[in-house]
């Protein structure tokens, strides 16, 4: 099970580049709402409707996928049982994932340290203890992190590698077009 978690303010289409690619490659994946609220508002004015509330969220989670945007990944960060299931998860060696700003809670979390990490420029300051990248999709361990928008299919497709396999995302790949 996937969760991509969302908060106002994310940016879309890295959730939704996500949440299509890995359903495209038959993985199981779920839009929370951190809010618990029927109606999650992106940061251009998106509404989505998410699977589930975050209280109904079970500790069973392959991958927990962190979209950035702005307030998106602020509010994210300030949600405290997000944070608490993240260094849970994290521990037991679930993958997380973040792209754009979002790696920027894992640097303030300090569950960067030592590991190669990517995100959105400007916000390398918040990796704290990352090896710096400018890469477009960093994997390090169970932490897997992306630079933005623009980054956000070669993003979803290391993921679907990940919980899948590098055919599987090939092929998913081939039949979008994507080069």
């Amino acid at each position: 099970m996937v969760y991509v978690m969302l908060a106002d303010g994310f940016e879309e289409i890295e959730a939704l580049a996500v949440v299509d690619i890995l359903r495209r490659g038959e993985v199981e994946v779920k839009m929370v709402s951190v809010y618990d609220q029927d109606k999650v508002i992106g940061a251009h004015d998106i509404a989505i409707v998410p699977d589930i509330a975050f209280s109904e969220l079970v500790k069973d989670a392959d991958m927990i996928v962190l979209p950035g945007g702005i307030p998106g990944t602020p509010n994210l960060h300030s949600h405290g049982a997000l944070v608490e299931l993240l260094r849970d998860e994290y521990e037991k060696g679930t993958y997380i994932a973040a792209i754009c700003a979002a790696p920027m809670i894992l640097g303030e979390m300090d569950l960067l340290h030592g590991k190669k990490a990517t995100c959105y420029p400007s916000y390398e300051n918040h990796l704290k203890g990352a090896l710096c990248s400018t890469d477009k999709v960093c994997v390090d361990g169970n932490v897997i992190t992306s630079r933005g928008a623009g980054t956000a299919h070669d993003f979803a497709f290391t993921l679907l590698s990940l919980l899948k396999s590098k055919e599987k995302s090939d092929e998913i790949c081939g039949a979008m077009l994507y080069d």
